[in-house]
């Protein structure tokens, strides 16, 4: 740690991203506050900025877009008055989460039931049927005329 804060380095280290995204967030206004420079134009990250990473890391971690982290660092910088316009990002993203878990508790659903029809004992023709894809038009046919062309 320098005296006055922490290196670019050291803050990708403790928050596991990497200097260039570390740069890239900053170039692309995700911060909740401007990177101070040290008098030699190197970056110093104080507590609160790796406190703000981190918040931003989980939030990618869920999947939120980089534009709705942006709207949310932008409203924050904006100051405490606007708890309505941090709570409606936050609602979206959550509503979104929702969605998808709910669309990905149908698929497990459906996989499941694929898992218990073979674990119930499927006949080996019948469980072959369920994991070949259908024959494209006019397979059969060609496959028809090489068989009855290899026995004549």
């Amino acid at each position: 740690m320098t005296p006055a804060g922490l290196s670019i380095g050291e803050v990708a280290e403790r928050t596991g991203l990497s200097v260039h995204t570390l740069r890239y967030y900053e170039r692309e206004g995700l911060l909740a506050a401007p990177v101070r420079r040290a008098s030699n134009g190197h970056r110093v990250y104080s507590e609160h900025d790796v406190e703000w990473l981190t918040v931003c890391t989980n939030l990618r971690a869920t999947g939120m877009p980089l534009t709705a982290i942006r709207r949310y660092a932008g409203v924050v910088r904006e100051g405490n008055g606007d708890a309505e316009g941090r709570l409606a990002i936050l609602r979206d993203h959550q509503q979104s989460l929702s969605d998808e878990i709910a669309a990905l508790a149908e698929r497990l659903e459906l996989i499941g039931r694929k898992v218990r029809v073979f674990e119930d004992g499927l006949d080996g023709e019948r469980a072959e049927r369920e994991c070949t894809p259908p024959p494209r038009p006019g397979a059969q046919a060609r496959s028809a005329r090489s068989s009855s062309s290899s026995r004549s």
